[in-house]
């Protein structure tokens, strides 16, 4: 790939297939690896941490273009905590006529683990093609925080996404019962569906963040106070669906803005310091 964005060559046959598999187990007072494997382009790097064991995902073809295929999966095992990150933004390029590019993920936490799932940006240039899914099982007293942030083409390089196929599915259950369920499809020119006041009012960058765990409800009036007034160049609602379960929305007019309101944010919900590459 020459250039962001650039499209693929007839003669490019090769398509990216990776898969990661990670599970973390309890072990005296820390969270340690417990299955682990790696094939393809997708790799697994383990940054030094405490209690919490820390999984960097890297996608080393360099991104996502049509044709490509990758899975993760990822454990929490009874009593464990597992904290998972992409060693930089994934970039999601020009996608040749007919085909898509394909990420599905599956996360399990089991009774009283906890998952923090934390990719950084994902970032959707012009011509784009991407189907996601993202499910996750968790135990009745288990615990995850989930954030995806997603920037259309790069505000600073004067990019818009004119032409773009995205689907995006997240579905989480708890002991078995479907109790959050996302939906997102943006098709065709993502620039100016963007723009409409009642979809996201020219914000070119957006993040769902969930956290699910026992008392999450609880939450809701302090996050609420953290975020600032809507302005123009940010806006976000959060709402508390069950006792145990919150919903934050946030619109931005370029990924610096997003993520400046971001962190805070997770790092309030998650207690601790976000992950190292966070900070790069």
């Amino acid at each position: 790939m020459s250039a962001a964005g650039s499209a693929p060559t007839a003669g490019s046959a090769n398509r990216a297939r990776g898969k990661a598999r990670i599970a973390a187990r309890r072990r005296n007072a820390a969270s340690v690896i417990g299955d682990l494997h790696m094939s393809g382009s997708s790799k697994l790097l383990f940054p030094r941490a405490q209690d919490a064991l820390q999984a960097v995902y890297l996608n080393s073809s360099g991104g996502v273009t049509g044709g490509d295929a990758f899975d993760i999966e990822a454990t929490a095992r009874e009593g464990a905590h597992l904290a998972l990150t992409t060693q930089a933004a994934e970039r999601v390029y020009r996608a040749l006529p007919g085909e898509v590019g394909r990420v599905q993920t599956r996360l399990q936490i089991e009774a009283g683990a906890r998952l923090d799932w934390l990719p950084q940006e994902t970032i959707v240039f012009d011509g784009a093609a991407l189907d996601r899914r993202l499910s996750v099982e968790m135990a009745e007293d288990a615990r995850i925080l989930l954030c995806e942030p997603l920037i259309f083409g790069r505000a600073a390089m004067g990019e818009r996404v004119t032409d773009l196929r995205h689907a995006d599915r997240i579905d989480i259950r708890r002991g078995g019962k479907l109790v959050w369920a996302d939906r997102l499809r943006l098709f065709g020119d993502a620039f100016a569906r963007l723009a409409d006041p009642a979809i996201a009012s020219s914000a070119q960058a957006m993040a769902t963040v969930v956290l699910a765990a026992p008392g999450a409800g609880a939450r809701v009036e302090a996050l609420r106070e953290m975020l600032p007034e809507t302005e123009g160049v940010f806006s976000a609602g959060v709402s508390a669906l069950d006792p145990d379960l919150i919903v934050l929305r946030m619109l931005a007019i370029d990924g610096f803005e997003l993520r400046r309101h971001l962190c805070p944010v997770l790092r309030r919900l998650s207690g601790a310091e976000l992950p190292r590459p966070w900070m790069i």
